[in-house]
């Protein structure tokens, strides 16, 4: 038994969508940093928990399906064990997926690592009729084992106790004798770490390549060359990968241990949600699934929030309360035009910023994000990302880029962090391209919704046509131009659940809080942007200049310019000024369907331009703007001939 020093690093560590970072909140609180792992891009967030008057330091890795590297994030999470000096480790499962959960603390007891092992969700798991034997689970491992709910702070001071003695696990695999030969051959040549040698050797034996720098600064080129030749030699016996053969040695023994300690009952619900799992995924059901879950969403959305709502926030409370009481107010009180004009005047504070974020956006931004985290709590978008797996192939992505692609629809910001998950740069490059070319981020969408959704079917179906079709022929396009390659489609599939309700409601209000503090000041400081422009005659300027343009190729008035220019602050504000001309009768369902394709496909936020920076450098997010702005008034053009040369009617 160990006990860990004063200062000491808990490493947090765990498959994906275990509940790992609420245990990091239940132990740390809410004072946290988060920064990159030294030389990559991977976060890494940490907190401290004063425990015992022992102060540890409480890091949270990247959700990992194995420590012999695949991926950015399991390379750095096996480095922070591979160089973490004494550092503990509480490995963090899933009590529904036990044998998920083994198989990673299969690879800990090999690398002689002191681990805690967690049953998360142990609630979801005595639900489905699962029982596990923790005392039984605790002699076979040979390490703590702790049951938690963390949303509701279960198990959690237990958790903490055995924090300070964890222990290294008994469990020993034997693997085929060639392999066991070959390890018994090299490990004399493997260097000194804070994991065993035995474990650093089944690495490399599987061709683990990020650890070659690592093992030539340490052993020499002399072991790096005579490891690769036993590596070569033992690789000629096999017909299928040593990394197979070693994978398949693991989750044989997790299963065996699984079986001795875990009972499932079979019930009624357990009969009915794995139905339910099989038609959201099947080739032709889950179409029909996926057509119903997006009429669901639009009704929500786009009749619920985009037009009960939005007229209720508009029309009544700031139709007929906030606005006219303080433009009264402001004629009473305020001497000075000017300021009177700023605050409530045609690009006024109240009357144009509040105006559009909070009576217009934000209803429509509130619902979408109920249903998005709807979405999310119940399983269901990675089974959307398997089922649309071969249609991404074309675009040289795989069904996991659909992830960060619907949450594109919450924020193309926040969406381009999250393409961390795809492991090649290539798809990393394409998938942020497509983001900020065609995906429109909540605020923005409910704008289009609302328009179209008021104008006709066959608008919202020629807008989605477009749009889809030009996302589709670009990606496939990239994917011939950007070099480099595509990973294979590995990805957990979580059952489907029932959202919590408090969790909806945690997410949602952080959301909002997200939107209020990040996008309404945006939103004021546009509107600024406009008077100021407006006073200074800058927009009448560049009306004109735009007018060829604008009102030549798009077809559209001189005033959309307008649009088009805060457009480039934010895409929702540059849609929300659309949605006000069409109100008052400034635009034809043409000239609506025209702008709202346009402004789609516009330039990138502001934000969004900068995250790409930080992801993908300065020079790609050039290249991404200098492509986007004309391709967006291309399509726009375009469409404008092909709609008046056809005379189609749209409404």
């Amino acid at each position: 038994m160990k006990k860990i020093d004063e200062k000491s690093r808990v490493i947090l560590l765990g498959n994906p969508n275990v509940g790992k970072s609420v245990i990091f909140g239940a132990l740390t609180g809410r004072y946290v940093t988060v920064s990159n792992y030294p030389g990559t891009t991977v976060e890494i967030s940490k907190g401290g928990l004063l425990l015992k008057d022992r102060d540890l330091v409480i890091l949270d890795t990247p959700g990992i399906n194995s420590l012999v590297p695949m991926s950015e994030e399991e390379r750095v999470t096996r480095d922070m064990l591979l160089t973490g000096g004494s550092s503990s480790v509480v490995q963090v499962a899933d009590a529904k997926n036990l044998e998920r959960g083994l198989f990673l603390s299969l690879q800990l007891s090999e690398m002689g690592v002191p681990f805690v092992l967690c049953l998360n969700m142990s609630d979801e798991a005595k639900s489905r009729g699962i029982d596990i034997d923790e005392k039984r689970l605790e002699e076979v491992v040979g390490v703590p084992i702790v049951r938690t709910v963390a949303v509701r702070g279960k198990g959690i001071s237990r958790l903490k106790h055995h924090i300070l003695i964890p222990r290294q696990s008994r469990l020993k695999i034997e693997y085929d004798r060639r392999i066991e030969e070959a390890i018994r051959r090299i490990l004399p040549l493997i260097p000194d770490s804070s994991i065993s040698g035995r474990s650093v050797a089944l690495m490399l034996l599987c061709g683990d390549k990020s650890l070659v720098r690592w093992l030539e600064e340490r052993g020499g080129k002399a072991a790096l060359e005579a490891i690769e030749k036993e590596r070569e030699e033992l690789s000629r016996s096999y017909m299928e990968s040593i990394l197979y053969h070693v994978n398949m040695t693991r989750m044989r023994m997790a299963t065996r241990i699984s079986r001795q300690i875990k009972r499932a009952e079979e019930r009624q619900d357990s009969r009915f949600r794995r139905l339910a799992e099989s038609v959201s995924m099947h080739p032709f059901w889950g179409l029909l699934v996926l057509g119903f879950v997006l009429y669901l969403l639009y009704l929500f959305v786009g009749i619920f929030g985009a037009s009960i709502c939005v007229n209720f926030f508009e029309e009544t409370l700031f139709g007929r309360f906030i606005n006219p009481i303080s433009v009264n107010l402001s004629d009473r009180y305020i001497p000075f035009r000017l300021l009177r004009d700023f605050l409530v005047g045609e690009y006024g504070v109240v009357t144009m910023a509040l105006t559009y974020s909070i009576a217009i956006i934000l209803p429509i931004v509130v619902t979408f994000f109920i249903a998005f985290g709807i979405l999310e709590d119940s399983g269901y978008l990675p089974r959307l990302a398997a089922m649309i797996n071969r249609i991404f192939r074309i675009m040289g992505l795989n069904g996991k880029a659909v992830l960060p692609m619907i949450l594109g629809f919450g924020c193309d910001t926040m969406a381009t962090l999250t393409t961390r998950i795809l492991e090649t740069k290539k798809e990393k490059t394409i998938v942020i391209l497509l983001l900020a070319l065609g995906v429109p981020c909540s605020a923005q969408l409910t704008v289009i919704l609302a328009m179209l959704g008021a104008l006709s079917w066959k608008a919202m179906f020629l807008w989605i046509s477009v749009i889809i079709s030009v996302i589709f022929i670009v990606g496939l396009l990239a994917s011939k131009i950007i070099p480099g390659k595509s990973s294979d489609f590995i990805l957990e599939i979580p059952p489907l659940r029932w959202p919590k309700i408090s969790n909806l409601i945690t997410k949602t209000l952080a959301r909002m809080e997200w939107y209020l503090k990040e996008a309404v000041p945006l939103f004021i400081l546009g509107t600024v942007i406009l008077f100021v422009s407006d006073r200074l005659g800058i927009l009448l300027v560049s009306e004109k200049v735009a007018a060829p343009i604008v009102s030549g190729f798009l077809g559209l008035p001189e005033k959309a310019a307008e649009s088009f220019l805060i457009g480039f602050l934010r895409r929702d504000f540059g849609a929300a000024g659309l949605y006000r001309m069409a109100e008052e009768a400034l635009l034809d369902p043409v000239q609506i369907v025209v702008s709202l394709v346009t402004i789609t496909l516009f330039i990138p936020c502001i934000a969004n331009f900068f995250m790409i920076i930080k992801e993908k450098g300065l020079k790609v997010a050039a290249i991404v703007a200098a492509f986007i702005f004309p391709f967006a008034i291309l399509i726009g053009g375009l469409l404008n001939f092909v709609l008046r040369w056809l005379d189609v009617v749209l409404e």
